[in-house]
């Protein structure tokens, strides 16, 4: 998520869309919940008929986000931080499969905690995707190095986490 436009559109190498329809397959019912996802349209791309998809934006983005693209029954825009504890509420029905999305750069350890510990305890069961791999520190001869776990960005994977 970029601090000046409020998130960030999913890649345009389809990685999250296909990541949704493989999640909706088994839970065609679910929530998706799109963490700073600009003015992206992902929802009108894997739409099967019966999920339902919630967009997490700051103020500026979710208005004009709104005026662009209006709230419909199944599809809403909050307004909100991505990383905030209020949108979670809004996930009415979280038995029946809540699918996270997390677009852009991976936020600050931190702030991932946070996200994390927040899906853990508001969410149980969820799936968070970030869209970028993720490193954790190594040691070789005795010098940290930063060691990726994940691919790099542009490859086919995305980082997940369960809850």
């Amino acid at each position: 998520m970029t601090p000046s436009s409020g998130g960030t559109a999913p890649p345009p190498d389809g990685r999250f869309d296909a990541a949704v329809r493989r999640y909706l397959r088994d839970r065609p019912l679910a929530t998706v919940v799109a963490l700073g996802e600009g003015l992206d349209t992902g929802f009108w791309r894997v739409d099967n008929g019966q999920l339902r998809w919630l967009t997490v934006e700051e103020p500026a983005t979710a208005a004009l986000r709104r005026m662009l693209l209006p709230d419909g029954p199944r599809w809403r825009t909050l307004t909100g931080r991505p990383a905030g504890p209020h949108w979670p509420a809004a996930v009415t029905r979280p038995a029946l499969g809540v699918l996270v999305l997390a677009f852009g750069p991976p936020p600050a350890s931190d702030a991932l905690h946070d996200l994390c510990a927040l899906c853990a305890r508001r969410l149980p069961g969820a799936t968070l995707l970030l869209d970028a791999p993720l490193r954790r520190r190594g040691v070789a001869g005795g010098r940290s190095r930063r060691a990726s776990l994940f691919p790099p960005a542009t490859a086919p994977a995305l980082t997940e986490f369960r809850f």
